[in-house]
């Protein structure tokens, strides 16, 4: 294909398919948003557990991030432990039980590896913001809406 065929692209094919073109004046934004729920299980595990909950980056949009986004990398210590979980394609999210409230990292590495990685901090929440679902149960929400702002086109 001659790249001649796209006379109003302020930049080539080529260098759209190798994510280097940068275009001079030009932002591209993608909404995120990143945060946790939890629940608050009938009865305490064996391991002293009280809360189910879940640890998530997601679009704002119903939107693929695997397009820009090589990995995902949350790292917390839940009190007991060091943790660090890896997540190379969506879902980008962990569920996990507990019972203490922490703060966790939230790493964004890129495909192209001129944007360097961008981190996000966030305190899992175990109490409170506290809303009632449409079914009656009642479930810890606290996300997050952020922007991940880059000049390379491939974003």
């Amino acid at each position: 294909m001659s790249l001649a065929l796209f006379p109003w692209l302020p930049f080539s094919i080529l260098d759209l398919r190798m994510s280097v073109a940068r275009m001079v004046g030009v932002q591209f934004v993608k909404p995120i948003v990143y945060g946790n729920t939890a629940k608050v299980l009938d009865s305490i595990d064996e391991e002293g557990n009280t809360h189910e909950w879940t640890l998530f980056l997601r679009p704002y949009c119903d939107e693929d991030l695997s397009i820009f986004i090589k990995k995902v990398e949350f790292k917390y210590n839940d009190g007991y432990q060091f943790c660090r979980k890896v997540f190379e394609e969506p879902p980008y999210e962990i569920v996990e039980r507990g019972s203490t409230e922490f703060r966790v990292r939230i790493c964004m590495y890129f495909i192209d590896s001129n944007e360097k990685p961008v981190t996000v901090s966030h305190t899992l929440n175990l109490t409170e913001p506290l809303i009632t679902l449409e079914d009656g149960t009642a479930c810890v929400v606290g996300e997050y809406y952020d922007e991940i702002v880059s000049p390379l086109v491939c974003f």
